[in-house]
């Protein structure tokens, strides 16, 4: 019932790098036996709007995030601004046609699932997606920046996580579902190896197994996000955190210091620390040094996500520094 892996998109540490590999496999093995069982399919569009209890949580919320992404909504009867965003919610969830969910939960009678994902206000709304949860957006927002959210929120799904979504029939009854083949894509048994080998703490066996799998398709992003996560874990292991704090304060514009303290932060979940030091030493160097510092800031982008706000903004912070 508890929620699992509460972290924010992007913020990167030495469990939460294994999660997001663990949370894909984990999400493929439930479909692949639901497929077996014949419980996945068509659903009715009433299936796409449920509520949620504490009792139900596990089952209707994190069981079904390996299927399909599940936006809860925090709300309650007295909160007038529920009022309003409560209804664009639940049209959006079924004009997405199956590409999420959305989970009502009354906090008045759920005060635990209120607390165990912080929640300060209503209303709230969060999103679980192979049994990681995210915050969305508090507050009244407009119907726009939902849209915008839930696009963004369905893209990481299917490129994180192989979460294609229901099929949706308007003539099935609800909670019906029909069997429905879950084929396994070419490079699943490679992925599968990384994750393994990452379990086991084989993290050079990792970097080998994704290579493997961009050699054949360099754009497989799932692949490229696995890179550059288990070679960053690959960077830091062998690191001395206090010596290399330390040679990075006394050096400001020693660019390999710089770099390895930028690692450093990025694996503690300091992903604002990580950028903000790189783009400083970008300005305080040049020439080779400064194209290096520049590089590992791109790689670093690519383990927290492309997607990442916290990437958008040191982006744009990158090129002011550059030119």
């Amino acid at each position: 019932m508890q929620p699992r892996n509460m972290s924010m998109s992007g913020v990167v540490d030495l469990a939460a790098v294994k999660a997001a590999q663990e949370a894909k496999a984990k999400a493929e093995q439930t479909r692949a036996e639901a497929a077996r069982q014949g419980g996945a399919g068509a659903v009715s569009p009433a299936d796409l709007v449920i509520d949620v209890d504490e009792a139900g949580f596990e089952r209707d919320v994190l069981q079904r995030s390996a299927e399909v992404p599940v936006v809860i909504d925090f709300w309650a009867e007295w909160c007038q601004p529920c009022k309003q965003l409560s209804p664009v919610l639940e049209r959006l969830a079924v004009e997405y046609d199956g590409r999420i969910v959305l989970a009502k939960i009354d906090v008045d009678a759920n005060q635990m699932l209120m607390q165990q994902f912080g929640v300060q206000g209503i209303p709230a709304v969060f999103a679980v997606v192979a049994g990681q949860a995210l915050p969305l957006f508090q507050g009244a927002a407009g119907e726009q920046q939902i849209r915008e959210t839930l696009d963004q929120l369905v893209q990481v799904a299917e490129q994180r996580f192989g979460l294609t979504g229901l099929a949706v029939d308007p003539d099935a009854e609800p909670g019906a579902a029909a069997p429905q083949e879950m084929p396994a894509g070419p490079y699943d048994a490679l992925l599968e190896a990384a994750v393994r080998a990452l379990d086991a703490g084989d993290l050079g066996g990792a970097v080998q197994a994704y290579k493997n799998v961009l050699s054949d398709d360099p754009g497989n992003m799932e692949a490229k996000l696995g890179l550059a996560q288990a070679e960053l874990l690959q960077r830091v292991q062998d690191m001395d955190p206090q010596r290399v704090r330390e040679e990075a304060a006394g050096k400001p514009g020693d660019a390999d210091a710089q770099i390895a303290a930028a690692d450093l932060d990025l694996v503690g979940g300091h992903v604002d620390d990580a950028f903000g030091r790189l783009i400083d030493t970008v300005r305080r160097t040049a020439g080779d040094d400064r194209d290096a510092v520049r590089r590992r800031l791109l790689e670093l982008f690519e383990v927290v996500g492309p997607e990442d706000p916290r990437v958008v903004g040191a982006r744009r912070a990158l090129a002011r520094a550059l030119f």
